[in-house]
């Protein structure tokens, strides 16, 4: 969940990382540091704090060097501060490395380095993987290259590294394993990051590192193997978006922009997928797997965070037009179940950066047990699409904004297509029918720009309930993952406590927690079960509760009784949910600016979890 930047070439490499990490800040921003190679020799730079306050720590300092690598953190071992902050230096001062990951058996390595005379500044595993390098460097007497390979044959976990050798300074060597790294080729120069990103300024030419992958990267070539020593050749490949992408673009805050970006987003995953016609659907991703979603036993979801919400709306998704049972699971608990799975399942991951580790793990013990995977993903080349049988990209573009919302929708998107897909595939769904839910469909992107242009609306609201301290958010049907995905992004940004439920289950226990205080949101759009969502509605008022409804453009019995309405367009279908989660993603983010929150980088979270 940290990011990761080195530079080779012959620019300044200080701007280059610094800009670079900044663009990396959303994996982690407890700590940052940076160490640049001038004179063949490493000035390291790392405090405590953001990006920013690394800029200002250097200051004036010495920022030359062709060559570098920086760090921003989210921690896991030891607690952030100037000391635990990349990069780390092995004892000796032979090496200094930046690392994203979980050494597991740190623990273990370090008990047997300090019998072997090594001592400990941090309280980082980080700096455990340093010195037994060094270890394995000085002992074995082998080149730099080869220790980093011995030492990650001893290491269990995960990460990306980039380490410099002192006594070898004219390259950086990367490796990974569970963490994403990706190597830009420039002319003349070379980068490596945690994502394009940083370097996306300065080629498009980019080389996905595969698990236990490692790079020897020096100013004039990189060669690539595993950490056995086989040559890898690796493709080259072009990259799909550009620095314009990933700037504000004259909003506020990424979270704003790519609530604003979705009708875009939206767009661009239907190009070329539907036709003009609205009368068929094309997946070419998921077409060499379509016999096996045709006769699947059942589908398997995994995901986490909004990714899983996404997939509880896939659940009703599939159920609905391709008639498949269907069960929905936290990557995270699903792994280390011991889940029955068979040659007959076709397991769906979900992930925003095809980089989550849990999911990652999930899909390749559902591949070792026979199901067929298909990935769900934003990002081009990540682990998961490249782990996966077949896959559909999202085509969201880059989401700085930790609390996902593009990416969302663009998932719950895909998940409606190829359910109708499947669904008409097995005849379950006539052409007429087939054709009304995809105008539905096509539709979204403009109703969602009418919509955003009631944004003053959701404001209001927001003004009124920024100092609550705790919001209930009930939905039924499809509506309920929207609960859910609504709760999560105020607890995520403002830190006010706030659950989702099903309307239905408030009976069964939350009811004792509505007064007069208590702001209940009301996902109460008008569908099958609109009446029995009426009801509850006047549960909560007849106990004093506030009532904040989203309801279908023109509804008369909600607004009568709720405290405050905002309207979404009218759906006859689960395709509601992709306008009826925009309020909500608003509201959210309005109560956070309003309280002071930092909306893009919330404490405490990251945006690609690539560690357990």
């Amino acid at each position: 969940m940290c990011g990761i930047v080195g530079y080779i070439g012959y620019r300044d490499a200080y701007p280059v990382i610094i800009n670079g990490l900044k663009r990396l800040e959303y994996r982690g921003y407890d700590s940052a540091g940076i160490a640049l190679v001038d004179n063949l020799k490493p000035v390291i730079y790392k405090v405590k704090g953001k990006v920013s306050d690394l800029e200002t720590f250097v200051g004036d300092g010495n920022r030359n060097g062709y060559m570098g690598m920086g760090h921003t953190r989210w921690a896991t071992h030891g607690e952030p501060n100037d000391n635990n902050a990349h990069p780390h230096v092995s004892m000796n001062g032979k090496f200094v490395i930046v690392h994203n990951g979980i050494i597991e058996n740190y623990s273990f390595l370090k008990k047997k380095l300090a019998s072997r005379g090594y001592s400990f500044k941090t309280d980082t595993d980080t700096e455990v993987l340093a010195n037994l390098i060094e270890y394995i460097y000085l002992f074995a007497k082998v080149s730099a290259a080869d220790a980093v390979s011995l030492a990650l044959r001893k290491v269990v976990g995960a990460y990306g590294i980039v380490v410099f050798c002192v006594d070898e300074p004219e390259q950086l060597i990367a490796a990974r394993k569970s963490s994403p790294l990706v190597v830009g080729i420039g002319q003349n120069e070379y980068f490596i990051a945690s994502d394009a990103s940083p370097f996306v300024d300065y080629t498009n030419q980019v080389v996905y590192l595969d698990d236990e992958n490692l790079a020897v990267i020096g100013k004039g070539a990189v060669q690539i193997k595993t950490i056995k020593n086989d040559i890898v050749n690796a493709e080259v490949r072009k990259i799909d978006f550009d620095a314009e992408e990933i700037e504000k673009g004259g909003f506020d805050h990424f979270m704003l922009k790519e609530i604003f970006e979705q009708p875009k987003s939206l767009r661009d995953t239907f190009r070329g997928r539907i036709d003009e016609h609205h009368s068929s659907l094309q997946l070419g991703g998921i077409m060499p797997v379509m016999p096996k979603l045709i006769n699947a036993r059942r589908l398997i979801i995994v995901g986490c965070g909004t990714s899983w919400h996404a997939g509880l709306l896939g659940e009703y998704l599939f159920e609905e037009y391709a008639r498949v049972p269907v069960e929905v699971e936290y990557a995270s608990e699903f792994r280390y179940r011991n889940p029955i799975i068979n040659s007959e399942d076709v397991v769906i991951a979900i992930s925003q950066s095809g980089e989550t580790a849990d999911t990652l793990a999930a899909i390749q013990l559902a591949k070792k047990c026979g199901a067929c995977v298909i990935a769900i993903c934003n990002v081009v080349g990540s682990s998961i699409s490249r782990v996966a049988d077949a896959g559909v990209y999202t085509h969201a573009g880059p989401e700085i904004g930790v609390a996902s919302t593009k990416a969302f929708t663009a998932q719950v998107s895909v998940l409606t297509m190829m359910a109708l897909f499947i669904g008409r595939a097995k005849f379950n769904i006539s052409a007429e029918k087939y054709t009304e839910l995809i105008t539905e469909l096509n539709s979204v992107p403009e109703k969602i720009e009418e919509l955003l242009k009631t944004a003053s609306a959701v404001k209001h609201v927001a003004e009124k309930y920024k100092d609550s301290s705790n919001f209930l958010y009930l939905g039924r049907g499809c509506y309920y993952p929207v609960a859910l995905e609504g709760a999560l992004k105020l607890k995520e940004i403002s830190y006010i406590h706030a659950e989702g439920y099903p309307a239905a289950e408030m009976k069964h226990g939350p009811i004792a927690l509505i007064d007069e205080k208590m702001p209940v949101i009301f996902i109460a759009c008008q569908d099958k079960s609109y009446e029995k969502i009426v009801s509850n509605i006047q549960e909560v008022k007849a106990r004093k509760g506030v009532v904040i409804a989203i309801v279908s453009e023109g509804d008369k019995t909600v607004s009568a009784m709720a405290d405050h309405v905002l309207e979404v367009p009218k759906f006859n279908t689960a395709v509601g949910a992709l306008t009826a989660v925009v309020p909500l993603q608003l509201l959210s983010y309005y109560i956070a600016v309003m309280r002071g929150c930092n909306v893009d980088q919330p404490r405490n979270l990251a945006k690609s979890v690539t560690v357990e």
